[in-house]
C-alpha cells in the first residue's frame, strides 16, 4: 500500500526584479511615498508661510461673533450669533434647495422623458425642443435671466399679480398663506406616519401582487392617508390653528410664506436646467427596455398608461439609476451658483466669513467637506436603491 507522499511546499519568492510581484510592489511604494511627500511638502509650506505673515490657523474663530445678517434661513439667526451657527444656516439653506430641486426636477423631468416618447407629434416635439433648447443655455445665463424677471420685470407689491386669494407674486418675491399655531407640530407627525404607512402599504401590496397577481390601487390609499393622518393629529392634539394669510401694510406684503426672490430664481434655474437632463435620461431608459414587452402587455389587453407604469418603468429603473445619481449630485453642487444672485447659501455664508476672519484655508476646508458630505450621502442612498432594484441572478 502506497503512502500518502508529504505535501510539497509552496516556492519560496525570490526578491528579482523580473518577478512581476516584486515589481508592482516597489511601484506602489514609490508611488505611496511621492504622494506622501507632496502631502507633506504642500502642508509644512503653507504653515510656513501663514506663520511668516502672522496669519493665525485653526477653527476657534467659529465660537466668535459672527456680526452679520442673512437675509434667510431656516433656523433662528441674528448677528449676535456665532460664526458656526451662520454656516450651519449656510448649510440649511443648500439642503433646502437642494431637496426641493431634486424633487421637482425628477418629477418634471419624469413627465418630459416620456412626453419625448408620446405618440402625439406636437407633444413630443415640445418636450423635445425644450430639453435641446435647456440644457444648451449655461445655468448662470438662465439664473440671471429667472432672477431679472423676477426683481425687474414684475410689478411692486401694491401692484402684485394675485391669480387666486391669498397668492401674491411681485418683485419682492411669492406670498403664500401659511398654517400657524401648535397643532401644526401634530399635523407633521400625521404627516410622517402617513409617509411610513405608504411605504408599507406599497411593500405589502407588491407581495400581495406577486403571490395573486392582483393589483392593489396605492394611489387612492396614499391620496386618503395623506389627507386623513394630519387631520387625524390635529383632531387628537386639539390644538389652536390658523390659516395666516399675507396682507399688504405699508409698502410690503406681512404675514404668510414668503419665497423670496433669490430662492425663487435659483429653484427655477436649477429645476428647469436638471430636468432637460433627467428627461433625457428617462427616455434612454425607457427606450433600453425590449420592444416585445410592450407587445406582450399590449396582448394581455393592458392600457399603455398601465404597461408604462407597471411593465415598463420598473425595468428601465435599473438604467436610469446610476446617471439619475450623477444629475442629483450636479444640482446640488450646481446650487453653488447662488452667490451670483445673493442667495445665502453655504458658499455665500462662507465667504463672509472668511472676508472678516482671513480664515480662508478653514473656509475653503468647510465648503469642502459640507459638499463632500452631502454627495457622498446622497451616492450611498442612490447605490442602496440601486442594489435594492437590482435583478438577483439564480
Amino acid at each position: 500500500m502506497a503512502k500518502n507522499s508529504p505535501p510539497s511546499k509552496a516556492p519560496r519568492r525570490r526578491l528579482s526584479w523580473n518577478d512581476p510581484g516584486t515589481r508592482s510592489l516597489i511601484y506602489q511604494v514609490l508611488i505611496l511615498g511621492i504622494v506622501g511627500f507632496g502631502v507633506w511638502f504642500l502642508v509644512s509650506n503653507t504653515l510656513h508661510n501663514l506663520a511668516v505673515r502672522n496669519i493665525s490657523t485653526g477653527f476657534g474663530f467659529l465660537n466668535r461673533e459672527a456680526g452679520f445678517a442673512i437675509g434667510e434661513s431656516v433656523i433662528g439667526y441674528s448677528p449676535a450669533d456665532t460664526y458656526g451657527r451662520a454656516i450651519w444656516v449656510g448649510i440649511l439653506n443648500t439642503l433646502r434647495v437642494s431637496i426641493v430641486g431634486i424633487i421637482v426636477a425628477t418629477l418634471l423631468g419624469t413627465l418630459l422623458g416620456v412626453a419625448r416618447l408620446s405618440k402625439n407629434w406636437l407633444v413630443s416635439r415640445v418636450a423635445g425642443a425644450y430639453v435641446e433648447v435647456m440644457r444648451n443655455i449655461p445655468l448662470l445665463l438662465q439664473l440671471f435671466f429667472w432672477y431679472a424677471i423676477i426683481t425687474e420685470i414684475m410689478p411692486g407689491p401694491r401692484q402684485a399679480l394675485n391669480p387666486m386669494p391669498g397668492v401674491f407674486i411681485s418683485n419682492r418675491g411669492l406670498k403664500l398663506p401659511t398654517l400657524q399655531g401648535d397643532g401644526l407640530d401634530w399635523i407633521l407627525g400625521g404627516l410622517a406616519v402617513a409617509i411610513v404607512a405608504i411605504v408599507l402599504l406599497g411593500h405589502w401590496g407588491k407581495k400581495r401582487q406577486e403571490a395573486t397577481g392582483k393589483i392593489f390601487p396605492l394611489g387612492r390609499w396614499a391620496a386618503g392617508l395623506i389627507i386623513v393622518f394630519p387631520v387625524a393629529g390635529w383632531l387628537l392634539g386639539g390644538a389652536p390653528l390658523a390659516l395666516e394669510l399675507p396682507e399688504l401694510k405699508g409698502f410690503n406684503f406681512t404675514g404668510g410664506l414668503t419665497l423670496t426672490p433669490e430662492f425663487a430664481a435659483l429653484l427655477a434655474g436649477l429645476i428647469i436646467y436638471t430636468s432637460a437632463f433627467v428627461a433625457e435620461v428617462v427616455r434612454s431608459g425607457i427606450q433600453a427596455v425590449s420592444q416585445g414587452q410592450w407587445e406582450a402587455a399590449a396582448a394581455i389587453g393592458l392600457p399603455r398608461s398601465r404597461v408604462l407604469r407597471l411593465v415598463i418603468l420598473p425595468q428601465a429603473l435599473r438604467v436610469i439609476v446610476p446617471p439619475m445619481t450623477s444629475q442629483y449630485l450636479n444640482l446640488t453642487k450646481n446650487s453653488s451658483l447662488a452667490v451670483a444672485i445673493g442667495y445665502p447659501d453655504i458658499v455665500s455664508v462662507v465667504n463672509t466669513t472668511l472676508n472678516q476672519t482671513g480664515q480662508a484655508i478653514e473656509g475653503i476646508l468647510i465648503i469642502m467637506a459640507a459638499y463632500l458630505t452631502v454627495s457622498l450621502s446622497i451616492s450611498v442612498f442612490m447605490n442602496w436603491y440601486n442594489k435594492r432594484i437590482a435583478l438577483v441572478e439564480r
